[in-house]
């Protein structure tokens, strides 16, 4: 897998790229933590009051308890103590369900913030970048080799501008097609060129390997 380019002005791209995206999601990330614990600092007063209501509820079904003991009006004088700590366990669940309600909203607030940069990344940057790795890895796998030489050349027929194919054949297309060997790596060069990747030397003619008169 070709994760980045031969050449260095590209490959030196591509590293401060990743590196500008990595500090860019650590820099969000350590944001919405800050963001998240500050939230949860809106719960204290509901911890509070739900410790409160529990240290409430405790001494006051305590003391119902020891007043129910009491001969002949015990039921009687236990009743506002057991209706009391009802309502500390009501003030004490009241509480809960606020920092119940607080961490919820911490966690959307996160969400909220974090939703624009990765969707940055997610959509932005990682597309590009894992096509570019794709076409790198297929270009590099076909560098040096026939077919795969060829279809280096066709894709550069078909994206490389006009006044860049003129610079390596007045016809690079009849050229291409009756796979003249300087032409077609010359056209691969070009695709590898655009991928920043290395070039693939060109192969020589028949005449020139053989020599004259062969």
């Amino acid at each position: 897998m070709k994760l980045y380019a031969d050449t260095p002005a590209r490959r030196e791209w591509q590293l401060a790229t990743d590196a500008l995206v990595v500090a860019w999601l650590v820099f969000w990330i350590w944001l919405a933590t800050k963001l998240f614990g500050l939230v949860l600092k809106l719960g204290v007063p509901g911890q509070k009051l739900a410790g409160a209501g529990n240290g409430m509820a405790d001494g006051l079904s305590d003391a119902g308890s020891k007043v129910h003991r009491v001969p002949v009006a015990g039921d009687s004088l236990a009743g506002p103590f057991t209706k009391a700590a009802d309502a500390a366990r009501s003030l004490a669940d009241a509480g809960r369900d606020e920092q119940h309600t607080v961490r919820q909203l911490a966690w959307v607030f996160v969400a909220l913030l974090l939703a624009v940069p990765i969707a940055v990344v997610l959509l932005g940057w990682l597309p590009r970048r894992v096509r570019w790795i794709r076409r790198a890895t297929a270009a590099a796998a076909w560098r040096g080799d026939g077919a795969g030489s060829d279809l280096l050349a066709l894709r550069a027929l078909a994206t490389q501008p006009l006044r860049r194919l003129s610079t390596v054949d007045p016809d690079p297309v009849a050229a291409w097609r009756r796979g003249d060997p300087d032409t077609v790596a010359a056209l691969a060069n070009l695709e590898l060129k655009r991928l920043g990747l290395r070039g693939q030397s060109r192969r020589r003619t028949s005449s020139t390997v053989d020599g004259p008169g062969g």
